[in-house]
């Protein structure tokens, strides 16, 4: 599976390769053509400013082409991810997708499991600093939990005591050593015991609030739909960290724009906040070590640094449907230095990569394919256009304004503002000013490169936590 795993770095690392070698013909062939080039025309502004000015530009069939093999690409992925979709929905496979909705429903027919219930699980390592705040947000919900359990995993701090002091249960792990899919591997055996299929178990970070409306949305999703197995949520960056936290709430909040413009239909299961039917969980446990990866009779992979992506990937493979509404928000925090923020996206970015390793080239994982592809051309596309630009700037005596492309860009600023309108007056601002963001784009594609790197050369991947500051009991009941 390492081999395997490696071999999905080098394929990711070929493709960035052939489009770079794509992008440089392309910038020769134009540099060995000067014929098509037009002199540059020099007017006034203002009675003051002198301004040069080119009408070069891509010529129409090259314009079409592009276009084109842009659509032609997007609506690949499109197809073969509806094929996947509708697949799953009918599928008569009942062996090999067992938690397909055409068998879901045909299980159920008749048999009323009572209303929906919600069992909150909390895994929390020293989350003293935050665990009160995440209960009374689970206490404030319009539909209130039927149970709510902190997972207390090695703490060393107040947290097990501010747990109970807030009037939830405690499961407090032994010996465990793999991090918060190791505990909650313990936990969830106590917890799906007697379980029917309408008393959910959701998996909260204690990190995260709820807006109150969120679990009587997903209780509305469950009780109309027998074959949804899970709902997933909408994360929206916390207030602070400054200009890095703003780049992560705008990074947010395009996402859950993405997310609510394909009417739900989720990428990742977030650790943020998700909620699952037993049976979903119990079958995925049944199936680790022979259609899945992992350990027979565990829900999550420990030997993953991604678990929620794993869990997403394992639950699609085996047929399931799921969801993440719009009502379904939930804030979480940010990281407040740009190494945490490192070290927290390289270990995504390296379970995302590792999971398709697992995985390999079944139809449940051909979206993730296409995504990781797509980053990979996305580095290599603002990396070319970025040196072009430093390059235009040092050969020429003076700045030259291409109308074309300056419309261009501002398609694209226009773009950026709108796909964070809903963030606020500060996220609208930083998106108008574009250089800012697209620094914060070129950090996150050397995240994307370490990690593709560390994977193809075999590097051990290291955990990336963030440990919060210890309050007292009485600071945490306020």
């Amino acid at each position: 599976m390492k081999k395997f795993e490696r071999f999905v770095g080098v394929a990711l690392i070929c493709s960035a390769l052939l489009g770079a070698l794509v992008v440089g013909l392309a910038a020769f062939a134009t540099i060995q053509d000067p014929a098509g080039w037009d002199t540059p025309t020099t007017v006034t502004l203002f009675g003051a400013w002198e301004v040069m000015y080119s009408t070069s530009a891509p010529s129409a069939g090259v314009i079409l082409a592009a276009a084109g093999f842009a659509l032609l690409v997007a609506a690949v992925v499109g197809l073969l991810e509806r094929r996947v979709a509708r697949r799953s929905r009918t599928s008569d496979d009942w062996e090999g997708m067992p938690l397909a909705p055409k068998r879901v429903m045909a299980e159920t027919r008749g048999i009323y499991a009572g209303p929906v219930t919600v069992t909150v699980l909390i895994p929390a390592h020293n989350e003293a600093g935050c665990i009160a705040e995440t209960i009374a947000s689970l206490r404030a919900q319009s539909h209130q939990p039927a149970r709510i359990v902190v997972v207390a995993d090695n703490c060393t701090d107040d947290t097990v005591s501010l747990a109970r002091a807030a009037g939830v249960d405690v499961f407090e792990t032994v010996a465990n050593t793999k991090k918060k899919a190791g505990a909650l591997n313990q936990a969830l055996p106590a917890v799906l015991k007697g379980l029917g299929d309408n008393d959910t178990v959701m998996v909260m970070d204690a990190d995260t609030t709820l807006d109150q409306g969120f679990l009587a949305a997903a209780v509305r999703r469950f009780t109309d739909d027998r074959a949804l197995m899970a709902v997933g949520g909408l994360f929206y960056g916390a207030e602070g960290a400054g200009l890095l936290g703003q780049f992560q709430r705008n990074e947010y909040t395009r996402y859950a724009r993405q997310i609510r413009r394909r009417r739900g239909r989720v990428f990742v299961l977030t650790g943020t906040a998700s909620i699952f039917r037993p049976r979903a969980l119990r079958t995925v446990a049944e199936a680790r070590g022979r259609s899945l990866p992992g350990v027979l009779g565990e829900v999550y992979d420990t030997l993953v640094l991604t678990e929620d992506n794993e869990l997403t990937l394992a639950i699609k493979s085996l047929g399931g449907l799921m969801i993440s509404p719009a009502q379904c928000t939930v804030v979480t925090e940010v990281m407040e230095t740009w190494r945490t923020l490192w070290r927290q996206r390289l270990r995504w970015q390296r379970g995302a990569v590792e999971n398709l390793g697992s995985y390999g080239f079944r139809p449940s994982v051909t979206r993730y394919w296409a995504q990781q592809l797509g980053i990979g051309y996305g580095v290599v596309a603002i990396t070319a256009y970025l040196l072009l630009l430093v390059l235009m700037v040092l050969a020429a005596d003076n700045w030259i304004w291409i109308p074309f492309w300056v419309v261009v860009g501002l398609i694209f600023v226009l773009e950026r503002v709108v796909t964070v309108w809903r963030g606020g007056w500060r996220a609208r601002l930083l998106a108008v000013a574009l250089f800012p963001e697209l620094a914060y784009a070129i950090f996150l594609n050397l995240v994307y490169v370490r990690g593709v790197f560390d994977i193809t050369v075999g590097r051990k991947a290291q955990w990336g936590s963030v440990a919060h500051e210890p309050v007292s009991a009485t600071e945490g009941n306020r």
